[in-house]
């Protein structure tokens, strides 16, 4: 395997309301890898202090494909091309990381990066080597930190779609399809941002 790894992971293909959203994320050789975890599995704080230590020291990309992408191409598709968007977002702050940190440039060319995606699919079209693997979230800190980022970006989104779209209560179970979630859609109709294509 190349010296360094990329880890995939996206928040968002289980829910009936809101996008799908990805990370892309490189850890430093020196970082806290006893920070993280699958992000589920992580408390809210330790998810946050997890997230702040990877934005602050990781070189990551992060990315959204909204529902109305989710019901044109489907959910894996739409959960494949925002990890894809998430490298991109990655390589665009590539440069900058690597000088910030007084790193090699030649040590992270494409040639020398490969993929870990989280599942049993590979994004699309990316510039560099990629495997899927199952369970990738608990068994590699950089798709456990991709884990982190994704989940936290996500939820953060949800709870400002609830203060926009009061009633479906997207703050607490962040478009998840739920009971309260269904109901509120059998009485109050489709919020703007639910996925039409999903079964209810």
């Amino acid at each position: 395997m190349s010296s360094v790894i990329v880890g995939f992971d996206e928040a968002g293909r289980g829910p009936l309301a809101g996008p799908v959203c990805a990370a892309a994320v490189i850890l430093p050789q020196n970082f806290p890898v006893e920070l993280l975890n699958d992000s589920k599995k992580l408390s809210e704080k330790k998810r946050l202090a997890a997230e702040a230590a990877v934005k602050q020291k990781a070189l990551w990309g992060l990315a959204f494909v909204d529902e109305k992408t989710i019901d044109k191409m489907n959910i894996l598709r739409a959960s494949l091309y925002a990890m894809k968007l998430a490298f991109d977002d990655l390589l665009k702050k590539k440069d900058e990381w690597i000088k910030n940190n007084g790193l090699a440039a030649a040590d992270y060319g494409l040639d020398k990066i490969q993929g870990i995606a989280d599942g049993t699919f590979v994004p699309p079209e990316l510039p560099i080597e990629c495997e899927a693997v199952v369970k990738a979230d608990a068994k590699f800190h950089q798709v456990m930190a991709a884990s982190v980022l994704a989940k936290t970006a996500r939820d953060r989104f949800m709870v400002e779609m609830d203060k926009k779209y009061p009633g479906y209560g997207y703050a607490k179970h962040k478009g998840y399809p739920t009971a309260a979630h269904k109901a509120a859609c059998r009485e109050l109709g489709p919020s703007p941002i639910q996925r039409m294509s999903f079964t209810y």
